[in-house]
């Protein structure tokens, strides 16, 4: 074979088997058994024949690979290292591996809904999970009418066609505010970037919040914020130098309450004796935080179990029913009661 590329009939005279033989066991065809399999790959592999066009997604023997795909945050780069986005993925891969299925972390991070044509057409996954909707809502239900072969992390909205598993954020921003009132907190700022929709939603139940205990909703006190501790601090760092008047803070996610911890110590206001944090996530380093952090936790471990079972169980298009999960109120020291 010297001097010529690698044919396809090369590899199977190699393997001593049929041309037809060789191309089902690149295509990891269930009809040729995981010893022929992996004698042939190996051979591909030795030959540099060109067979990565038709590798499996994932290792001979699994049951099927599911691909999990972050779209970019609103038009910021999606960051995999987001200590919640980890949990997530770890549900999931859990979920996937009791199923004897793979999964792959794909590269790609979807904008706009040729993006996600793109991704699902060019995936040789089983399937896809999206960890976010991001802006992507409407490409999404279009997505749906034309591949049902995902299922999406996130808020459940009104005209949603695609299926979501997600918690239930009003509540879950609800509990969180009514939790300040109820310590005494009147001036309580949110901070989250609402252009997110389970943001949105955390931001409904804490104007319900403030209504159900008579508190005033003052714009000034609810504050755009991204999920980094970068944003929270520098917001929170700028609220102080303004002389805005604030007791207490809701924050989106555990990593932009870290951030205004941050910012309140170095400007010497007192956690929780000054001003009340309450966090969203219940992300590890929570509670070990100085001081140790209040939030709402989100059920990871269970959210993998469903992204994944409605994934691989559904029947057919529409078959998904969208799910929320309830939150809990974990109470630590970053409140004060």
């Amino acid at each position: 074979m010297a001097g010529r590329s690698t044919r396809l009939e090369d590899i199977a005279k190699l393997a001593g088997v049929s041309i037809s033989t060789a191309s089902r066991a690149l295509n990891d065809s269930p009809s040729v058994n995981a010893r022929t399999k992996q004698l042939i790959w190996k051979l591909a592999r030795e030959h540099d024949y060109p067979f990565r066009r038709y590798m499996p997604a994932g290792p001979i023997g699994a049951n099927g690979t599911i691909a999990i795909i972050i779209p970019r945050p609103q038009g910021r780069e999606g960051q995999i290292d987001d200590p919640f986005f980890l949990e997530l993925f770890a549900g999931v891969s859990d979920a996937a591996r009791a199923r004897g299925c793979d999964v792959l972390v794909s590269h790609f991070t979807p904008t706009n809904f040729d993006d996600l044509s793109r991704a699902m057409n060019t995936s040789r996954a089983d399937g896809a999970v999206f960890l976010g909707q991001s802006t992507l809502h409407h490409s999404l239900n279009r997505l749906m009418e034309r591949d049902d072969r995902f299922v999406v992390w996130g808020a459940k909205l009104p005209d949603q066609q695609y299926c979501s598993v997600g918690s239930d954020n009003l509540v879950g921003g609800r509990r969180a505010t009514m939790h300040l009132i109820r310590l005494g907190r009147e001036r309580i700022v949110f901070l989250g970037d609402s252009e997110a929709p389970e943001v949105t939603q955390r931001l409904r139940g804490y104007l319900e919040a403030l209504d159900q205990a008579g508190l005033p909703q003052d714009r000034a006190l609810m504050v755009p914020a991204h999920f980094t501790v970068e944003s929270s601090e520098a917001t929170v760092d700028a609220l102080i130098s303004r002389g805005l008047d604030f007791d207490g803070i809701v924050a989106a996610s555990d990593l932009i309450a870290l951030g205004a911890i941050r910012a309140l110590q170095r400007a010497g206001r007192d956690v929780p004796g000054d001003v009340s944090v309450v966090g969203y996530d219940d992300v590890p380093f929570a509670r070990y935080s100085r001081p140790a952090l209040t939030t709402v936790s989100q059920d990871t471990a269970r959210a993998g179990r469903l992204l994944v079972s409605k994934l691989l169980d559904s029947s057919g298009v529409g078959d998904m029913r969208s799910e929320r999960m309830p939150t809990d109120l974990i109470v630590r020291e970053s409140c004060g009661g």
